[in-house]
């Protein structure tokens, strides 16, 4: 008994530190990018001390997560992960949510906007004069109101598009088909990200209600997704028909696969949810509310008033 628990422990951990590709299609551009943000850093550090002010807040900190969005996309493609991926559909699952949802996620908490157009070697000039198009405030609110509904699509079309089957195992065994998912689920993230939280200098335009129902939106479109797996009972990707395991089916690795991305999705739109509904309730809405419901819980005031002195 012993000895074959070792001898599994042993196997899991061959699992865990074999398999790790020093791709340089991925570690290239990740380096890349990080030097660039550096660089960045440091000359945003210069322009303050040189002008004799402090630097924006919190650099530091914002750095470290846009690393760790660095480091979730190098994990999905260069360790373990991205080697299983390719024999089980529940590590696949688990990659497409560091690609899709947790790296850019990450990226965008990180702001490294500024940084990076700083690092850049060639960086546009400042406008002088910019033109600015005269447009209402309807106008404009339905304008912004249109963008992230349509990010938000696009992102959810996106997110089911590469999980139809035919993309789904094309991307297993084609390179460059892997190489478009991986970089529409990181671009249609961060954008869909960008509409949810503020990623220094760019702030969501919609309001904080409504950037919940965005979130609301793109958890149903995902557990939709994620229902189809767990309560499917046919094989629906059959490129992974090949790589079947011993003590799982293709069946079973599928339905496991949908409830990774079912568990492990809703936590971060979760939090995200809750911090746009307090986020609600401390704002101008919550305080029209609390001014309603004063008024319905206020006295009424008597017709007729009283006269003073007259029985």
């Amino acid at each position: 008994m012993t000895g074959g628990l070792a001898a599994g422990r042993q196997h899991a951990m061959h699992m865990v530190v074999s398999y790790w590709s020093a791709s340089p299609w991925v570690l290239a551009p990740l380096v890349l990018i990080a030097a660039v943000h550096l660089l960045g850093l440091r000359g945003l550090a210069a322009d303050a001390r040189r002008a004799g002010r402090r630097g924006p807040t919190g650099l530091g900190r914002e750095a470290a997560v846009f690393y760790l969005g660095m480091l979730a996309v190098a994990l999905a493609l260069v360790s373990p992960v991205g080697y299983w991926a390719q024999r089980f559909v529940w590590v696949r699952s688990a990659q497409d949510l560091l690609l899709a949802v947790v790296a850019p996620a990450l990226v965008v908490l990180g702001a490294p906007w500024l940084a990076l157009r700083r690092g850049m070697p060639l960086r546009p000039r400042p406008r002088t004069q910019e033109r600015r198009a005269v447009v209402s405030p309807p106008e404009e609110a339905m304008g912004w109101l249109r963008l992230p509904i349509a990010l938000t699509v696009a992102f959810n079309a996106a997110w089911c598009g590469w999980h139809v089957p035919f993309l789904y195992d094309a991307g297993r065994t084609r390179p460059v088909v892997f190489a478009g998912e991986v970089a529409t689920y990181l671009g249609a993230g961060v954008l869909f990200w960008l509409q949810l939280i503020g990623s220094r200098p760019h702030a969501p335009r919609l309001a904080p209600a409504r950037r919940a129902v965005l979130v609301v939106a793109a958890a149903v479109v995902g557990s939709g997704l994620a229902m189809v797996l767990v309560f499917g009972s046919g094989v629906l990707y059959p490129g992974y028909r090949g790589s079947e395991h011993h003590a799982l089916s293709v069946v079973a690795d599928q339905q496991v696969g949908g409830a990774v991305l079912w568990v492990i999705m809703l936590v971060p739109y979760s939090v995200v949810l809750m911090a746009l509904l307090i986020r609600w309730l401390n704002q101008e809405e919550s305080a029209e509310l609390a001014a309603g419901l004063n008024r319905l819980l206020k006295p009424a005031k008597p017709a007729w008033p009283s006269r003073p002195g007259v029985r």
